[in-house]
């Protein structure tokens, strides 16, 4: 869950983290997923970490790199999710990998949603401090998964009874933001040419 959850909101951080953490030796990861401790894994989820933090820092740039990575996120939620469990219990598998697509889904939308009404806000400074903390929220989220799994499940509970009621209000607020957004380039493409001069 952990995995599904933290995919949605930065997967190469938790990528890279996971990886890290298994080529260390702090870590024994499941065989599934031993593949992210090869330095080739780590050396690429590195390089994407350092790139989604420069682009998530550009208001209008980090709602173009959510939208491509609404098809990458999703997905590896589900993918390390199920290889979290694989050798265990294949249905187990399928099961993570289905609950794992649906956090990825759920803090993938609450964050794309929540960065367009935040590039509404004419200073960049919310950029920064709600990608910082993002990213804070991965690393934090993810060792107490690991270190405190119990904890972990009982603050993923409340993060989604926060989501159920919040979810509607970021999506009505995006609706508005697109709306306005459409008004303005209809307003401007409907403007007639300026009358010749005599």
């Amino acid at each position: 869950m952990g995995l599904g959850w933290a995919s949605g909101i930065n997967l190469y951080a938790a990528l890279f983290m996971l990886g890290a953490l298994g080529a260390s030796g702090n870590m024994t990861l499941p065989p599934d997923l031993q593949v992210l401790a090869t330095p080739v894994v780590i050396i690429a989820a590195g390089a994407m970490y350092v790139a989604e933090f420069v682009a998530d820092k550009a208001p209008g740039v980090d709602t173009g790199w959510d939208m491509i990575h609404t098809f990458i996120r999703i997905p590896a939620g589900a993918l390390l999710a199920a290889g979290a469990v694989g050798e265990i219990n294949p249905p187990l598998a399928v099961a993570a990998g289905i609950v794992g697509a649906g956090l990825a889904a759920s803090t993938h939308t609450t964050k794309a949603s929540s960065r367009i009404l935040i590039n509404t806000s004419p200073e960049p400074i919310s950029n920064w401090l709600a990608s910082l903390g993002e990213d804070i929220a991965v690393v934090a989220g993810l060792w107490t998964a690991i270190h405190h799994p119990w904890l972990f499940i009982s603050l993923l509970a409340l993060f989604l009874l926060l989501l159920i009621w919040l979810l509607p209000k970021l999506w009505a607020g995006t609706k508005q933001v697109l709306a306005t957004l459409r008004r303005l380039f209809r307003t401007k493409t409907d403007t007639p040419p300026p009358a010749p001069l005599s």
